[in-house]
């Protein structure tokens, strides 16, 4: 039996080390969880006071130091992890979730749908969201407002996803009723972990 863990808490802004140490704890002491779930921008905190500050926290993913670390956390649970970023490529900021299986990268999606003030700070992804094949299951990646547009669950079912695996950072209320509405529209199972 496959077990999933959402991880639900509050980033502090700009503390990545704090972050993932909260995060290395709470996982830590599951270790009988296959593939963990955790919010948008889980490493560096959501509440960004300019660009400036985005683009000092913004790494490149797996090389960075916060990559290298959600690696070998990955490999020391045998455990898959998708977790919400900010990810640096170039001059570009992606608000992005990326993937870690048993001490592997094996994926990335950049967020299509900016919500609101993340345009102002974060360039959209080009590419349709994935379906990553984690611990043998399909798994397709979303990113919080991902969810208002039924195309992103639909296209990740047609793409053959069996989980919709969804780091939010949820502001407005309709989005817990949505997921599961998106499950029942694509026969597929959510797993949105958003922060608190």
């Amino acid at each position: 039996m496959m077990k999933i863990g959402i991880y639900q808490f509050d980033p502090s802004w700009g503390k990545k080390e704090v972050n993932l140490n909260k995060i290395k704890g709470k996982l830590s002491r599951h270790p009988d969880v296959d593939i963990w779930v955790l919010p948008e921008l889980a490493t560096t905190g959501y509440q960004i006071p300019s660009q400036e500050a985005i683009n000092e926290l913004a790494e490149p993913f797996p090389t960075g130091d916060t990559g290298k670390q959600l690696r070998n956390l990955s490999n020391e649970l045998e455990a898959g992890i998708i977790i919400g970023v900010a990810e640096k490529e170039g001059g570009n900021i992606y608000n992005s979730s990326v993937v870690f299986e048993n001490g592997r990268y094996i994926g990335n999606y950049r967020k299509v749908h900016l919500y609101y003030e993340e345009k102002k700070y974060f360039k959209p992804g080009k590419m349709s969201p994935p379906v990553l094949n984690i611990k043998d299951v399909k798994v397709g990646l979303m990113i919080c407002f991902d969810w208002i547009f039924p195309e992103t669950a639909r296209t990740l079912a047609i793409k053959g996803a069996q989980l919709l695996a969804h780091p939010a950072n949820l502001v407005l209320p309709y989005c817990q009723d949505a997921m599961l509405t998106r499950s029942i529209e694509n026969k597929v199972f959510t797993a949105t972990a958003n922060r608190i």
